[in-house]
């Protein structure tokens, strides 16, 4: 995990600023208060099943926690996991007690579903933002790098918000005089979808797309356009692997065409 995103006071920082952590910390905060208040009403019987439970559910919880962490790469991505499985948890944990509160809890979250959204990671690392036109002019101009690898996403996709840490961290570890990084945001500019062939909406799963361009001309993507494809699974490692993999043929492509230049101007 990030060395800044473990600093207790920038994740406090955090949870107090973003209506979207905020908002969850008060709900499950409020869990407590309530629990303490059902130990005066609750029968014995019923005391004790859902001490049992709360510790069943902690156990399971903290399980679930220690396997996401393991696999997860993106801190977002973590935190996103965290709280559906904490929000699973406590509807279940309030069904022992009052089915009513089970209802309440359901609307309060859905509620913050609604009104609020997991926020991105800001950093942009070697990356630039950039408009459709910007990456146009960059792309045809051809007095910046050769290769140009851009990152096509947007703020309402969950997808592009679980994996907005992998590109800024690609780009400080790939970026050279070759290569440049660029983000343009589809949220921002919709009608730059259709002129680069990405689907922003529905069940095709193309955000956040990843297109290699050298010299204006399109090389590589991933995912790959086609109407008929399944929607593509959620951004993991295997995402930010692929990332890798376009970037390694950028560098592949560079090194065959100074090959290759370098033999056409041999005498021999």
């Amino acid at each position: 995990m990030d060395k800044k995103r473990s600093n207790p006071m920038e994740w406090l920082n955090q949870m107090v600023g973003e209506p979207y952590y905020f908002f969850h910390f008060l709900s499950f905060f409020s869990y407590f208060i309530v629990r303490s208040s059902a130990s005066n009403v609750l029968s014995p019987q019923i005391t004790q099943l859902l001490f049992y439970r709360e510790i069943q559910a902690v156990l399971a919880f903290f399980m679930l926690i220690a396997y996401k962490m393991a696999r997860e790469e993106t801190w977002e991505a973590f935190i996103a996991d965290t709280l559906f499985f904490g929000k699973i948890f406590l509807i279940a944990l309030t069904l022992i007690m009052d089915y009513h509160l089970t209802l309440w809890y359901l609307v309060v979250f859905s509620v913050i579903y609604v009104l609020t959204q997991q926020p991105p990671y800001e950093e942009l690392g070697s990356a630039s933002k950039l408009t459709p036109l910007q990456l146009e002019a960059l792309l045809t101009e051809g007095n910046t790098s050769r290769f140009w690898l851009v990152e096509f996403r947007a703020s309402f996709s969950s997808s592009c918000r679980r994996a907005s840490r992998c590109f800024p961290e690609l780009s400080i570890t790939y970026s050279n005089k070759n290569l440049s990084f660029g983000i343009v945001d589809l949220g921002l500019f919709p009608n730059a979808a259709e002129k680069f062939g990405i689907s922003p909406g529905g069940s095709m799963g193309q955000l956040p797309t990843y297109i290699l361009f050298e010299n204006a001309i399109e090389v590589s993507r991933f995912p790959e356009f086609n109407f008929e494809a399944t929607p593509t699974p959620p951004i993991t490692k295997v995402m930010c692997f692929c990332c890798q993999c376009i970037v390694q043929d950028a560098k592949i492509l560079a090194r065959f065409s100074n090959a290759t230049t370098a033999a056409s101007c041999s005498p021999f």
